[in-house]
C-alpha cells in the first residue's frame, strides 16, 4: 500500500510540474514541447481567449516567466516593456528607452528571461537588465561600449544566457562578440572572432561536443567561438549583399543547419574534432528563409524559402534531398508543437500543419485581422494557448 501511494504521488508531481519558462522560439529550436493539442482548428481559427491592444510598434515575440508574459513595443520614438498576466491584464509598464525609428521602426528583440531577471536589446543595440519583481534597472551596456553600432535595420538579437555569462554580439573589430557577466554586466572575456558587423542572429549554446561551444553567424560567416574562453574554434564564410543573417543556427545530431536570403541559401556543417572544426555536408541555393527560421523534426527540416516564389519545404536533414515544395500560402515564420507545424505568413495566414514529408498537408488556417503593420512577430505556444503578435495587438488563441 506504502509502495502504490508514492508511486501515485510520484505521478502526481510528473504531470503537475509548472510548464517550462519560454525565451526565443522557446529554447531557440523553435520545438515547443506541449502535448494534447488540437489537430485541427473550426473553419473561422481557434477560440479568440483575448487580445490585448496597444503595444504600438514592434516585431518581438511573447516570453514567458513565472507566470507572466513579457513583450516590447515602440510608441513615438520610446521602448516599452509590457507586462501581461495570463489573461491578458496588464501588470506593468516599462519605459527602457529609445528605438529604432529608421526603417521598419519598432522593437525587435524578444526579452530574455533568467533567474529572475529580465534582459531586453533594442533596435539601437543597447542591452538592459531589469529585475523581474519591480522592473528596476540593474545594468546596461551598448554596442558602442564594444566598437560596434547597429546594422542597417537595427539590432535584432535576443542574447543567449550560458550560466552566469550573456552572451552577445555587438559587431566591433576588435570586440565582436562578448561575454558579460548576467548579474552586473561586467565584461568576462571578448572575441575578436572574424570582425565583421552583427548581422541580427540570435546565437545558440552547444554543450555536446567535446569544447561547449557558442555559434552564431556575423556579416559574412558562420563561426564557433569556446565558451570558457572567447576563443574561435572554427569558422566557414557565409554571406550575401546586405550582410543579413537573421535566421538563429539549428542543430542536432551532431550537424549544424544555416539558411538566409539574398542569394546564400542554406548550408549543413557538421562538426568534427570534438567541435574544433567544421565540414560541408550539403548546401541549397533555394532553401533560402529571410526571416522565418526553420525546424528539425526528426530527420527532417521544415521551412519557408525562395523568396522571389514564395515556398514552404521540406529537406531531407541528412542530405539536404527536397522532399516538397509548395506555395499554398505566402512564406513566414514556422514553428513545432505535438508533431505539427504552425507557419505563420507574411500575408497573415495562421495555418495548421501536419509535420510529414510527404506534402504540405494543411490541416486548418485562418486569417489573422487584428494589428497593424508586418506579420513578422514569431508565434509562441504557452500552456495550451497560441500567441501572436501583429504589430500594436497580441493575441491569445485557445489551442488545447
Amino acid at each position: 500500500m506504502n509502495r502504490t501511494i508514492i508511486l501515485c504521488l510520484l505521478f502526481f508531481a510528473v504531470y503537475t510540474l509548472p510548464a517550462q519558462d519560454v525565451e526565443w522560439r522557446f529554447d531557440r529550436t523553435g520545438i515547443y514541447k506541449e502535448t494534447g493539442l488540437l489537430k485541427s482548428w473550426p473553419a473561422n481559427g481557434p477560440e479568440l481567449l483575448w487580445h490585448f491592444d496597444g503595444l504600438g510598434l514592434g516585431y518581438s515575440s511573447v516570453s514567458v516567466s513565472s507566470g507572466k508574459i513579457y513583450i516590447t513595443g515602440m510608441t513615438d520614438d520610446t521602448g516599452y516593456l509590457y507586462v501581461l498576466d495570463l489573461k491578458g491584464n496588464l501588470l506593468n509598464k516599462k519605459e527602457y528607452g529609445k528605438e529604432w525609428t529608421v526603417s521598419y521602426n519598432g522593437a525587435r528583440g524578444t526579452v530574455i528571461p533568467n533567474d529572475g531577471l529580465l534582459y531586453i536589446v533594442s533596435g539601437l543595440g543597447e542591452v538592459f537588465c531589469f529585475n523581474e519583481s519591480g522592473l528596476d534597472l540593474v545594468w546596461k551596456k551598448s554596442m558602442p561600449d564594444f566598437g560596434g553600432e547597429p546594422p542597417r535595420h537595427g539590432t535584432n538579437e535576443s542574447p543567449l544566457i550560458v550560466g552566469e555569462k550573456l552572451i552577445f554580439t555587438p559587431g566591433g573589430k576588435e570586440h565582436n562578440i562578448v561575454a558579460l557577466n548576467k548579474k552586473t554586466g561586467a565584461l568576462i572575456w571578448s572575441s575578436k572572432a572574424k570582425g565583421d558587423v552583427s548581422s541580427y542572429c540570435c546565437p545558440i549554446y552547444l554543450d555536446d561536443q567535446q569544447i561547449p561551444q557558442i555559434v552564431t553567424i556575423t556579416g559574412h560567416h558562420v563561426v564557433g567561438i569556446d565558451i570558457s574562453n572567447g576563443n574561435m574554434l572554427w569558422s566557414v564564410p557565409f554571406t550575401n549583399r546586405f550582410f543579413e543573417h537573421p535566421n538563429t543556427p539549428v542543430y542536432g545530431d551532431g550537424m549544424l543547419l544555416c539558411t538566409s536570403s539574398y542569394g546564400v541559401g542554406s548550408v549543413m556543417l557538421r562538426l568534427i574534432d570534438g567541435g574544433r572544426n567544421v565540414e560541408q555536408v550539403w548546401n541549397s541555393v533555394d532553401l533560402d528563409s529571410r526571416t522565418g527560421h526553420m525546424v528539425k523534426i526528426g530527420n527532417y527540416a521544415y521551412g519557408s524559402g525562395d523568396y522571389g516564389k514564395g515556398s514552404w519545404y521540406c529537406v531531407d536533414w541528412k542530405t539536404g534531398k527536397q522532399h516538397y515544395k509548395d506555395k499554398s500560402i505566402a512564406t513566414g515564420a514556422i514553428i513545432s508543437a505535438d508533431n505539427m507545424l504552425y507557419c505563420y505568413s507574411e500575408k497573415g495566414e495562421m495555418a495548421l500543419v501536419k509535420a510529414t514529408p510527404e506534402k504540405f498537408d494543411v490541416v486548418s488556417k485562418f486569417p489573422i485581422t487584428l494589428g497593424t503593420e508586418q506579420h513578422w512577430a514569431h508565434p509562441v505556444i504557452y500552456k495550451g494557448v497560441l500567441y501572436v503578435r501583429h504589430g500594436n495587438t497580441l493575441m491569445a488563441y485557445g489551442i488545447k
